[in-house]
């Protein structure tokens, strides 16, 4: 797995959208973090775009933008304003060949799971599942800044409390992941991923416990969760649930499906759609140690 360079004080941060719409005002913070952390930043015009509908511009507007900042020299890594819904919609139109030659981290989660997983499978280059533009309103705060160690090449290390419906083991393997519904929309396309002997991560928000349960379904039947070497659970925030319940919770109806594992499982781990959300290197590999009271992933 190839590593896109690491930031030095002075290199330039582009952020632009290629998904859903986002107000310039929402990425102020960020960008004046960014500054003070010693980068340039140069903004897209798809960020605040004038677009009338849902995303932040047509899809070749994005599309274009995107393209551009692969491809210019002079910007170092590419934070995304925001997800929703949209980078499925071109990845398969973009050109990496400039990108391969000279990699750089491309930064965010979401629908950004899209990316992470087209660059671990089609060309085996790290990114980084970490906050973008809007999170930088909650402030520099203890999930702000491993973003901050990440972009420099310090190595994530992570320890949290146990859960009652962990599975206690050591693993370690390539990290792979990200968001769950854009996990199990990628099965069967160009941006798919082999979860073999690697250590997977999920999380969500704001879907039916019913939808959980089947996407984890759609993910054990297409062999994805069969022969992992450990698994990772995020948020699953705003969970819904139906008139008629569904009968356990999110995180009881994923644990009643990795019963039959062997691997390490944990649970609560500070990757989600909140402002719980420290940044993971897809892609490097990892050590994962889930015991009777901490848990720890680790990074090489």
């Amino acid at each position: 797995m190839k590593t896109p360079t690491y930031l030095k004080k002075g290199d330039t941060i582009g952020i632009t959208c290629p998904a859903g719409y986002m107000a310039a005002d929402k990425a102020q913070n960020c960008i004046n973090t960014l500054q003070k952390w010693g980068y340039n930043v140069m903004v897209g015009k798809t960020l605040g775009s004038k677009s009338t509908n849902y995303f932040s511009g047509t899809d070749e507007d994005r599309r274009d933008e995107l393209q551009a900042m692969l491809d210019d020299a002079t910007i170092h890594a590419i934070l995304f304003g925001r997800g929703g819904y949209g980078a499925g919609r071109i990845v398969d139109q973009l050109d990496f060949t400039k990108f391969k030659k000279s990699p750089k981290w491309l930064i965010g989660f979401s629908d950004i799971t899209v990316l992470h997983n087209h660059l671990h499978t089609k060309l085996k280059i790290a990114s980084l599942h970490a906050p973008m533009a809007a999170a930088f309103n909650e402030g520099e705060n203890e999930f702000i800044r491993p973003l901050k160690n990440a972009l420099i090449g310090k190595k994530g290390k992570y320890k949290i409390a146990a859960h009652p419906l962990n599975k206690k083991g050591n693993t370690s393997g390539q990290l792979v992941g990200g968001n769950l519904t854009l996990l199990a929309n990628c099965i069967g396309t160009t941006s798919d991923i082999n979860t073999k002997n690697k250590i997977l991560f999920i999380e969500d928000i704001g879907e039916q416990i019913y939808a959980v349960d089947r996407m984890l379904y759609q993910l054990k039947r297409s062999g994805k969760l069969q022969h992992l070497a450990g698994l990772v659970i995020g948020g699953f925030t705003d969970m819904k649930d139906t008139d008629r319940p569904f009968g356990k919770t999110a995180y009881e109806a994923i644990a009643a499906i990795v019963a039959e594992y062997n691997y390490p499982v944990c649970y609560n781990f500070p990757v989600s759609h909140g402002k719980e959300n420290v940044a993971l290197k897809v892609g490097i590999e990892y050590a994962l140690k889930v015991g009777n009271k901490l848990v720890s992933l680790s990074e090489f």
